[in-house]
């Protein structure tokens, strides 16, 4: 059975396609709320930013244009923006605790030391200037290519790369490692 294109599914979710745009929310949400936690550091206000990002892909899905982006880019585009939109209107960062992974077998003082790594990373990120937060995660974690992720901070690939050059180096002083 062959798959329906994302860029197939934003045509039939114009015609008033309910399924259309339920398939096309369950492969894109996954990714969207790995990045939008990760650019506000909390999964309370999570939910909100996704609600209108999906609400603005039913809305306004005859603003997507095929021949500049993928699908997954111009969703990460509008959750960029929602983000930092958020971040600007509330100019705070809330640090919560990072979500429990269950590992079977894992001895306590490994996991522990895990968690307190990834902590430690999570507040390094946060810290960082919003833009060069945003080009690590969608580089690094949500695994954008840099041509994606340029398009997503509306910047060219080269100033892309400096963000992510200047954000390497930020993390690297701010946990303490050597460059």
């Amino acid at each position: 059975m062959l798959q329906i294109t994302d860029e197939a599914l934003v045509e039939q979710i114009l015609l008033g396609s309910r399924e259309a745009y339920q398939q096309l929310l369950s492969r894109q949400l996954p990714a969207l709320t790995h990045y939008v936690v990760r650019m506000l550091g909390n999964c309370a206000d999570t939910e909100d930013i996704l609600q209108e990002v999906f609400l603005r892909l039913w809305t306004h899905a005859d603003r997507y244009k095929a021949d500049v982006a993928r699908v997954s880019t111009w969703l990460h585009s509008i959750a960029y923006h929602l983000c930092i939109d958020y971040l600007r209107k509330h100019q705070r960062l809330e640090l919560t605790a990072t979500p429990k992974e269950t590992v079977g077998g894992e001895e306590p003082d490994l996991l522990l030391t895990r968690q307190h790594a990834n902590r430690q990373v999570k507040q390094a990120l946060l810290a960082l200037p919003e833009r060069q937060r945003s080009a690590i995660i969608l580089c690094h974690y949500q695994e954008l290519s840099n041509k994606d992720a340029a398009s997503i901070l509306d910047v060219s690939v080269d100033a892309l790369e400096s963000l992510l050059a200047r954000g390497r180096r930020n993390l690297k002083t701010r946990l303490g490692t050597s460059p």
